[in-house]
């Protein structure tokens, strides 16, 4: 398990992927190159959507490998649970991203308490 916590500003978002690959470098066994592509995607889009939309100052990635699946999990302040979004095909303000989330993991769980809340993603190892 690996644990980090961002101050949320967009240049987060390269650094939250670059934790991502440095903590998969180092999993045994190996995920394949899709699985791997996946699990930097979900950190991507769980950090760009706390840092664009969540409350509070600052958020944090926690990553675990597991024997069958890779559990990506961040935590903001903001006790709002993430919502769907029609996509925006034409103006480029997103939409997109939750839905793909939910679509890779084989599993999403929001916990949301009066602290904040936390979205994990659980996706396959390949």
């Amino acid at each position: 398990m690996d644990r980090t916590v961002f101050d949320k500003r967009p240049e987060v978002v390269p650094q939250a992927r670059e934790f991502a690959r440095a903590f998969l470098n180092g999993v045994s066994p190996a995920l394949d190159e899709q699985a791997a592509a996946s699990v930097e995607l979900t950190v991507s889009e769980l950090v760009t959507n706390s840092v664009r939309h969540a409350r509070g100052d600052s958020c944090s990635l926690r990553l675990v490998a597991r024997r069958d699946a890779i559990t990506v999990a961040v935590t903001d302040a903001d006790p709002r649970p993430p919502r769907e979004r029609t996509p925006d095909l034409a103006g480029g303000t997103g939409g997109f991203g939750w839905p793909m989330v939910r679509s890779l993991a084989v599993a999403v769980h929001v916990s949301t308490g009066p602290q904040g809340k936390t979205v994990r993603a659980d996706l396959p190892r390949g």
